[in-house]
């Protein structure tokens, strides 16, 4: 089959979700699917709504069923639906009622493959049992520590013959990849529904689909590893507090100059109040990009100044977080240097050498471990643990995009309580 776009629906609320699938439809989604969290929230009146709106669109409802699949299949199926999904997990004797089901009420079967351990077994199984179509589904979570659903996608290709689906952060980037990689079926969501035109993004995926060459995107990429730094550079350490379930600042951290923006590994000193030795001795240590978190016990006089600056940037380095006092600010703010402090001193501590570099430490009662990624901004410092990189800051682009699309709808005439539907969703 000639391969199609189906646009994933993953709202909550039924007007948002419309209003996205009416910008991709524009933009030339082949395919609507409501959700799963769409279905579960709204119900089966998603499906009804997307019918009658689309007539000629294939909808799918993502059931994501796992027993009583008759009941199920038949409910999709009656509310409009022309693909129902089905898990893989699920027992044999469900799949069979549920193709047997399809096959009453006019639909196709889709197995969504998510969490199957033997993934190529279970999708030439599903195949004997009638299945119109396999998913190849990488987990959200799985999404956001950095992996890919390529390499089970081409191995399941090459062991069914019906056609197979895949999604799991698919962008404009990679959509041209999973054709080429055997789907038949390409799943975007966020790429498309946090876009701020999904209209444009809808084209731009369409677009890598039908030349099979990837077109950019700024936003809806996942870091991998590597590329930590330059991914962390896009967001804010509010949108990293966000990803950390509103956790990892550091209290009181602030700036020393507005505007200043901060991205890198710690490395780590502890120092005795009134101590410089160790934080200078540190700069020598660190590696060009690093950020020196410092822990003075949060009293005066100065551990850091405007000569320790200078060293600072010959070394290359990203910034310094002091738990304590700085001076010079005058001198360093002209410099343009990342400095973040809780206080600030015009008088010099000495240099005595006593403390360690490279050691866990806990300011503010937050946890700093050496190689930890820090963000710093006009909002304050926030932590990263180094073994969380690649997941938080993929979770923190999660963030920006979601807000990227809210703030759009904001612009164009709602409020921030209408687009986030409080008052429907208020604990009662």
């Amino acid at each position: 089959m000639k391969p199609v776009l189906q646009l994933a629906l993953d709202f909550v609320d039924l007007p948002r979700a419309l209003q996205v699938a009416e910008e991709a439809v524009a933009g030339g989604a082949d395919w609507l699917e409501a959700g799963t969290p769409l279905i579960k929230s709204e119900g089966l009146q998603a499906l009804r709504e997307l019918k009658a709106r689309w007539p000629g669109k294939t909808i799918v409802a993502d059931m994501k069923t796992m027993d009583a699949g008759r009941a199920e299949v038949e409910c999709a199926a009656k509310a409009g639906a022309r693909v129902v999904g089905v898990l893989g997990a699920a027992s044999d004797a469900t799949i069979k009622e549920c193709v047997e089901a399809a096959r009453n009420y006019g639909a196709e079967i889709v197995v969504d493959m998510i969490q199957v351990e033997d993934v190529v077994a279970r999708a030439r199984a599903v195949e004997e049992m009638g299945a119109n179509y396999v998913g190849i589904h990488l987990a959200i979570d799985e999404q956001m520590q950095g992996k890919t659903p390529w390499e089970k996608l081409r191995e399941v290709a090459k062991a069914v013959s019906v056609p197979i689906a895949v999604a799991g952060g698919i962008n404009s980037e990679t959509a041209a990849l999973a054709v080429e990689a055997g789907a038949s079926i390409v799943i975007v969501g966020g790429a498309i529904t946090k876009s701020v035109n999904a209209t444009e993004a809808t084209k731009a995926v369409k677009e890598a689909m039908e030349t099979g060459r990837a077109v950019e995107s700024e936003y809806f990429v996942r870091a991998t590893g590597p590329d930590i730094r330059e991914m962390l550079s896009r967001v804010s350490a509010a949108n990293v507090s966000d990803a950390l379930h509103r956790t990892g600042d550091i209290p009181g951290m602030r700036p020393l100059a507005p505007g200043t923006k901060m991205v890198g590994p710690a490395l780590t000193v502890r120092t005795a109040p009134g101590d410089w030795a160790k934080p200078v001795e540190a700069i020598d240590m660190a590696e060009p990009g690093d950020v020196l978190v410092i822990d003075a016990g949060n009293v005066l006089p100065a551990c850091w100044g405007e000569l320790a600056t200078n060293s600072a940037i010959q070394r290359k380095l990203a910034g310094v977080v002091i738990y304590g006092a700085a001076r010079d600010t005058g001198d360093i703010r002209e410099l343009g240097f990342p400095l973040f402090s809780t206080l600030i001193s015009p008088t010099a501590a000495e240099a005595k050498g006593f403390g360690e570099i490279g050691v866990p430490i806990r300011i503010a009662g937050v946890n700093v471990s050496p190689g930890d990624w820090i963000i710093g901004d006009d909002d304050g410092v926030c932590v990263i643990p180094k073994e969380k990189a690649v997941e938080y800051t993929n979770r923190a682009m999660d963030v920006l995009e979601k807000e990227n699309r809210l703030r759009a709808e904001i612009q164009a005439g709602s409020t921030l309580c209408e687009v986030g539907y409080l008052l429907r969703w208020e604990k009662k």
